[in-house]
């Protein structure tokens, strides 16, 4: 196994130092456009020398503290849950002298939503993506996944959302 490794690794490092040349010295993260108008990035390249910022998963906050505890009515639907964990990660990134123009990474876990015939809310969850991403204020698009999960720690939880960010 040993050689099979020194065999890849060889060409890569030669490979990686042509190119480093040029990208050591880039400040900002390449961003490669996805779809026509979806607002994610395809993929997005960190040049050499930055540091990378990975962000724990983030859930919402009670958005109806009379509303039955640990109840989808006491979190909000998936769009409002969608908007309070950004807010939340927008707030994390500031305290580190980050912002989200500096997300590279986000992924995306939304349960089913009883209200959605046990389907996620995709688009609810996007209306709340499009207050941060892809705008004229902030037009940076990080690469992203959403993936449906059987259900999250508390039962009244729709979304989690973690994000990878850059440091320039």
């Amino acid at each position: 196994m040993k050689k099979i490794h020194e065999k890849i690794a060889v060409p890569v490092l030669a490979a990686a130092a042509a190119l480093g040349a040029s990208a050591a010295t880039a400040k900002d993260a390449i961003r490669y456009n996805g779809p026509a108008g979806f607002p994610i990035a395809q993929a997005v390249e960190v040049p050499a020398g930055q540091a990378i910022v990975f962000l724990s998963g983030s859930v919402p906050d009670v958005a109806d503290k009379a509303a039955p505890k640990d109840s989808i009515q006491s979190y909000g639907d998936t769009k409002t849950q969608t908007v309070s964990i950004l807010k939340k990660i927008e707030a994390t990134l500031k305290s580190m002298n980050l912002g989200m123009s500096d997300v590279v990474k986000m992924q995306i876990f939304l349960a089913g939503d009883p209200a959605h015939d046990g389907k996620m809310d995709f688009g609810g969850m996007m209306e709340g993506y499009r207050q941060f991403f892809g705008t004229k204020e902030q037009p940076n698009l990080p690469a992203r996944s959403v993936v449906k999960v059987a259900g999250l720690a508390n039962p009244g939880w729709l979304v989690e959302i973690e994000v990878t960010a850059m440091r320039k």
